[in-house]
């Protein structure tokens, strides 16, 4: 059984996942202009437009977000397990690089990409080694 907070973790991934990945595999010129949207131009500071590149990752965004919410459906802590190491093989590579490239943005986005990608990696570290409820151990029978 998944804990509360392991259930909101996936939910909120699986909200990440839908919303990018529905954004770049289906208006990859917006995504790519006015990502992430209250502040624009993240992806468009890193270099010229891939409309294939853009919509591929937007693809893997949406699988990630059916992993995600596939995972809250099953409601098993190996559900979690699987769609938080799922996240994990993503954001890790993913906070890394953008971590080693954020000279390509202003200093307040800067922080914002650093604080929100660190947070998106290590929620999926935490779905991943703690996906469940701690179960009360079992009465003793009496004598």
């Amino acid at each position: 059984m998944q804990s509360t907070f392991t259930r909101a973790t996936l939910a909120l991934l699986a909200l990440v996942g839908f919303a990018t990945g529905g954004w770049a595999c289906f208006l990859p010129g917006s995504f790519y202009l006015d990502f992430p949207g209250f502040r624009s131009g993240w992806v468009s500071a890193d270099g010229p437009f891939n409309e294939h590149l853009v919509r591929d990752v937007g693809a893997m965004f949406l699988a990630l977000g059916v992993v995600a919410a596939g995972a809250l459906v099953l409601k098993t802590t190996g559900a979690a397990r699987l769609a938080g190491s799922a996240w994990l093989v993503f954001s890790v590579p993913h906070t890394i690089y953008h971590l080693a490239h954020l000279h390509v943005l202003q200093p307040v986005d800067q922080a914002l990409n650093a604080v929100g990608l660190t947070a998106g990696a290590l929620a999926a570290l935490v779905v991943v080694l703690m996906p469940g409820r701690r179960r009360a151990p079992a009465p003793v029978p009496a004598q």
